[in-house]
């Protein structure tokens, strides 16, 4: 059967009636727009109804509307450039609301990461994972953010893991050459896909490794190589590329594997405690009020005489008045020598009122220096 959408276009092209052939045309012309329209919205573009636009799709093969604007959507998915997805954005969001907007279509992908995912695969990687000799992780550009973020967690279970986040196809192969029938590597890519984890997905499969495929559809290119296909849906033609949906599938990937392994991953996480705890690797709630509680006190902490500290002269608490003569009676010790004899010294024996940072001195010349 004839899978690719413009392929039976052309076949089909000379049995269209007229209304049809318009459809046909502005979809081979303006596939990146089409991909996006509602059927009305399509019909309206080209000059036709939208039950032409229906009839259109059941024509060519599919079952309603919905199935040709997903093909549509497959069609173009590794072939949009970043100026043509901005454009997109914009003729779908308009001047909507962009956050609800972006967080609906994020919402809907994670719906539809759970009816397309295979839980037979899920469990497969699971497996597989657990029993690896080493693991290899690869990640590049948008996705090395949540190849990092399954390499963390995974090295905090595993001590075999590595991950690969090199733009470098020779530092690439450096990485992997090792590898063997005993190991796995997790390739994550999603449109515009990676040549490099293409490559590295092959000579993974090449050396007897088991490769797990974090991608978006049956149509990406590393689905030929990989043992397990992980399907996370990431088919917003936005201006950025959206990790939601990929991101709760490694989260998943992150339960599962901690699960299979509990008894072990409890030992583990038992000594990182005692670890984080000893080197005060993390705060708590505790300590975030006595720091608060100091930073605005006068109980001598660094913080409390840092604010109260203006240059090398402390205002605050050089007394004025009746209590300044006490003070020069002896009833307070004098203050300490300034670190500024020439100046603040000549200053305080003339009781003079010179500016400091903008402000005053005490009249009664009596300073005091941390």
């Amino acid at each position: 059967m004839i899978t690719h959408l413009l392929t039976r276009i052309d076949l089909m092209m000379n049995s269209f009636s007229k209304g049809q052939k318009r459809i046909a045309l502005y979809i081979e012309e303006h596939y990146d727009k089409a991909a996006f329209m509602t059927a009305a919205k399509l019909g309206e573009t080209v000059g036709v109804s939208e039950s032409t636009v229906v009839r259109f799709a059941t024509e060519l093969g599919y079952d309603g509307y919905p199935k040709l604007q997903k093909a549509m959507q497959e069609m173009i998915r590794s072939k949009l450039t970043s100026v043509q997805r901005i454009e997109v954005t914009s003729g779908r969001i308009g001047d909507g609301n962009v956050l609800d907007s972006v967080l609906m279509q994020d919402i809907e992908k994670i719906r539809r990461t759970i009816e397309e995912t295979s839980h037979a695969d899920f469990n497969r990687a699971v497996d597989e994972i657990c029993k690896a000799k080493r693991i290899y992780i690869f990640g590049v550009r948008s996705t090395a953010a949540i190849a990092s973020f399954l390499a963390y967690y995974f090295q905090l279970i595993f001590d075999n893991v590595t991950v690969i986040n090199t733009t470098s196809s020779t530092t690439m192969y450096e990485h992997i050459f090792r590898i063997s029938g005993d190991d796995l590597i997790i390739g994550i890519s999603f449109p515009r896909y990676s040549t490099m984890a293409v490559e590295a997905m092959d000579f993974a499969r090449s050396r007897g490794a088991h490769a797990v495929a974090i991608t978006d559809s049956m149509a990406s290119p590393l689905v030929a190589s990989a043992d397990s296909i992980l399907i996370a849906r990431s088919d917003m033609a936005s201006i950025v590329d959206s990790l939601v949906a990929p991101l709760s599938l490694i989260n998943a990937l992150i339960v599962a594997t901690v699960l299979k392994k509990k008894d072990e991953v409890s030992e583990t996480f038992r000594a990182l405690e005692q670890v984080w705890n000893r080197e005060g690797v993390y705060t708590n709630h505790e300590d975030g009020v006595k720091r608060r509680r100091g930073c605005g006190g006068h109980d001598g902490s660094r913080n409390s005489r840092r604010l109260r500290r203006v240059g090398d002269i402390d205002r605050e608490e050089s007394p004025c008045g009746p209590q300044a003569d006490d003070n020069r009676q002896g009833q307070v010790q004098r203050p300490q020598q300034l670190r500024r004899d020439d100046l603040y010294t000549e200053c305080a024996r003339q009781r003079q009122v010179p500016l400091f940072c903008g402000q005053p001195l005490h009249a009664c010349g009596r300073l005091r220096v941390f």
